[in-house]
């Protein structure tokens, strides 16, 4: 298996990857959430191309993820960050490392882009493993209080402790 960069022609794939990772959520028949703002983060500007990853094994996408622009607001001053999600294995794959590999390529592939932090809503047992920790720890609070200790930040090298304030995820995620 290898972690890439998503490249035109993957969307078919990338979506059934979603897909197929939260179908158990999603009412039978119906098409899970995620893919909804999967689609909706491609069509809108928050999207990043270098970090959106595929996890591949032979010729088959097996794991996806993405990180798209959001902010972190503190009054009037706005400062660009990120938010990850969704991050996606195909149902057989879980719990084998792919969803492993995605997440320290992405997180990588983010410090080198020079990004200050990544924010995520998640399971603080999971998500500690790769250095997330509650985000009030860093001043930046949650955009729905009841997230809670479910929304986590990892800070990247160029983190700067005076980005606080209200995390603001891209638009698509909003009344998710």
């Amino acid at each position: 298996m290898i972690v890439r960069r998503e490249r035109a022609g993957d969307e078919g794939a990338i979506r059934r990857v979603v897909a197929s990772a939260f179908a158990q959520g999603a009412p039978a028949g119906a098409e899970p959430v995620e893919v909804t703002l999967l689609d909706a983060l491609r069509a809108g500007a928050e999207w990043l191309a270098p970090l959106s990853l595929v996890a591949v094994d032979g010729d088959d996408i097996v794991g996806h993820v993405v990180c798209s622009r959001a902010w972190v607001d503190d009054g009037p001053a706005s400062a660009p960050v990120l938010g990850l999600g969704p991050i996606a294995v195909v149902h057989d794959r879980q719990r084998a490392g792919i969803g492993r590999a995605l997440m320290h390529a992405v997180l990588g592939a983010a410090d080198a882009l020079d990004e200050p932090l990544v924010a995520l809503l998640g399971d603080p047992a999971y998500y500690e493993r790769f250095g997330f920790e509650i985000s009030t720890n860093f001043g930046i609070e949650p955009s729905d209080p009841s997230w809670g200790v479910h929304f986590q930040v990892r800070t990247l090298a160029a983190y700067d402790p005076t980005i606080t304030g209200t995390f603001r995820y891209a638009a698509p995620f909003i009344g998710l």
